[in-house]
């Protein structure tokens, strides 16, 4: 982010986008060589199994993917997965990871001091994302949701305060915290994906992901609208915060059993 930041304002925006491309395009010879579909491909059993499964059929992944989103509509727990899951990236990469740089830079830091903040959000966004799934395995999953977008939507309230000309300790702080925070609610939604969905767990999720999509969609374009209109990010901000408090009451709403999900779905899943 820093480098893109400066070649940005150094030589032009084209540059930067094709860093950007370049980077994006070296991953495909990596995943097209060593990535494998299976565990079986390695010579292994799939994690905590006695005995190998057979893969899901190859053909009509359309169908089964509308066919999991249509039984998951039915019920209470996907609602509640997805519309956390719309916040969540509403106020990730919607809101922080499109506008933090310009909303710093409104405040006189440096452009590149700004991205160098947001790519610190990366690097501690590895550790909150291990300790979450290390968590996950310990601890009911909607409690650790609640905590997480509670404690996320305090930090968005108090960031219109710590806006300033340099990166002081207080910002040093929320970069921290929030890096902690950025993914670290993925392991338990998927887990309750899991939970409550079972075998179809991998395309409730990919739907449940899709939210996370449009929800930061919205909050990118709103979050513009707001600044441009109002001339500052902060109604942005506090806005994100209160919604990240409503996750939190989503998350805490979800039952601890998966009664509300139909019998049948994994069963579904299972047979495609």
């Amino acid at each position: 982010l820093p480098l893109v930041a400066w070649l940005s304002d150094a030589v032009r925006l084209a540059a930067a986008s094709l860093v950007i491309c370049i980077a994006a395009l070296a991953v495909v010879p990596l995943a097209a060589f060593f990535l494998r579909e299976y565990p079986r491909d390695v010579g292994l059993l799939p994690l905590g199994a006695t005995e190998d499964t057979p893969p899901p059929p190859s053909g009509g992944a359309a169908r089964r993917a509308i066919n999991g989103l249509v039984q998951a509509a039915k019920t209470r727990p996907f609602w509640l997965l997805a519309g956390g899951f719309a916040i969540c990236g509403a106020s990730t990469n919607g809101l922080v990871g499109t506008h933090f740089i310009p909303a710093a830079h409104d405040h006189g830091m440096p452009t590149t001091t700004a991205a160098g903040l947001l790519a610190l959000v990366g690097v501690f966004d590895i550790v909150g994302t291990i300790a979450s799934g290390w968590l996950t395995d310990r601890v009911d999953s909607r409690l650790l949701l609640a905590g997480y977008y509670a404690l996320r939507g305090l930090s968005l309230m108090l960031l219109p305060q710590l806006f300033s000309e340099s990166a002081h300790p207080s910002m040093l702080v929320f970069i921290i915290f929030y890096g902690l925070d950025w993914v670290a609610t993925v392991p338990p939604t998927v887990a309750l994906c899991r939970q409550y969905f079972g075998m179809s767990a991998p395309v409730v999720f990919g739907w449940v992901f899709a939210s996370h999509q449009l929800g930061a969609a919205m909050a990118a374009s709103a979050a513009g609208l707001t600044r441009d209109h109002l001339g500052s990010y902060d109604l942005a901000w506090y806005v994100a915060g209160a919604l990240c408090i409503g996750a939190a009451v989503l998350s805490a709403s979800l039952a601890r059993s998966p009664e509300d999900a139909p019998r049948d779905l994994a069963r579904q899943g299972a047979a495609g």
